[in-house]
């Protein structure tokens, strides 16, 4: 008897485009009786998307297993991580469907040279690629001319328009012609309000097509062999010391800071000390505050508040275009007065 192969869907897209979200709402629809693993990648390094799912400690919930991978993007530096973490999953979760998130300036061509080589071929298909737009970013001239921007919606199959609450009909439309121009045709165009996606598109989705898109050289110059330690994350850092980590590649900046999760922020201050960070800055952090714990999600200047399970420790991440150079020992400088226990 042949053995079925578990379906894997890649929902891709740059910073900020919704994904996250996205994969909720699918989450939400799930069918009671299948087992889903997530893979989470992030380009910053302390892993904030993880902690944005709601799940017990050893990172399952509702049949829904999830694994966070920081520090890169699959495509090249974690690749070696992601196959390590895949072939675990795979054999000792044994889901029946797999959604793999990549980091939002990752490139999806590593990742299906991957899926689709020689450890994966027999074991898994790769579902069509489902890319995440924000018409919002139809006004940004940096991300427009932003290569992997540009190859994310060239090699998706499908794309979903989301963050309509926030964007003008202007942008809205501009977004439609923008992936209008995209050859071959995509096979669907779906507007998301809310984030939300029917179930059906993804469930029904065939094998992805057959892209002739290579490694560029700028992710290829990251090929590195990370290490599989998480000793960073083993413990949470002690209360007035909390951890710093930095990388820049692919012409962002990324730091992240965890607090012990003794350590309270007033939610007020919290709010507004990151509104005053740059509008480019793309801002992801879960907070124990005066309020409880929150979520905190900032991108193209809009900041959302929601309330979180995580209790691990607060954490906070920070990606910004390395042209805009700013001084992160002022924003630690910043945010190391908010706390209080």
């Amino acid at each position: 008897m042949t053995k079925l192969k578990v379906p894997v869907h890649i929902i891709t897209g740059f910073l900020g485009s919704g994904k996250t979200t996205l994969i909720h709402s699918l989450i939400e629809q799930k069918p009671v009786g299948e087992k889903w693993a997530i893979l989470v990648n992030e380009f910053g390094q302390i892993g904030i998307d993880q902690a944005m799912f709601d799940t017990r400690d050893d990172g399952v919930r509702d049949n829904i297993v999830v694994k966070g991978l920081p520090g890169g993007c699959l495509c090249c530096q974690l690749a070696f991580v992601l196959q390590a973490a895949l072939v675990n999953l795979l054999a000792r979760s044994k889901p029946d469907r797999v959604i793999i998130e990549p980091s939002g300036l990752g490139h999806p061509a590593g990742l299906l040279d991957l899926l689709r080589g020689e450890a994966f071929c027999e074991v898994v298909e790769v579902r069509d690629i489902i890319a995440t737009l924000d018409p919002r970013r139809m006004d940004d001239a940096r991300a427009l001319q932003h290569d992997t921007f540009r190859d994310q919606l060239d090699m998706a199959d499908a794309v979903v328009l989301t963050m309509l609450d926030h964007s003008t009909a202007e942008q809205l439309s501009a977004a439609h012609a923008f992936v209008a121009q995209r050859w071959p045709p995509r096979k669907w165009v779906q507007e998301a309000p809310q984030g939300e996606l029917p179930i059906a598109l993804l469930m029904q989705s065939g094998s992805a097509e057959t892209s002739d898109s290579s490694v560029p050289a700028s992710h290829q110059q990251l090929v590195v062999a990370p290490s599989l330690d998480g000793a960073f994350f083993d413990f949470p850092p002690a209360p007035g010391q909390p951890q710093r980590e930095t990388g820049t590649s692919l012409g962002y900046t990324s730091t992240g800071l965890r607090w012990h999760p003794s350590e309270r922020f007033d939610l007020d201050r919290l709010a507004a000390c990151l509104g005053e960070l740059p509008q480019e800055a793309r801002i992801k952090g879960v907070f124990h505050t005066n309020s409880g714990w929150k979520r905190l999600n900032r991108a193209a200047g809009t900041l959302s508040i929601e309330s979180s399970a995580w209790r691990q420790d607060s954490r906070l991440e920070i990606i910004l275009p390395e042209s805009l150079n700013k001084p992160y020992a002022e924003i630690e400088a910043a945010l190391a007065a908010l706390p209080f226990s």
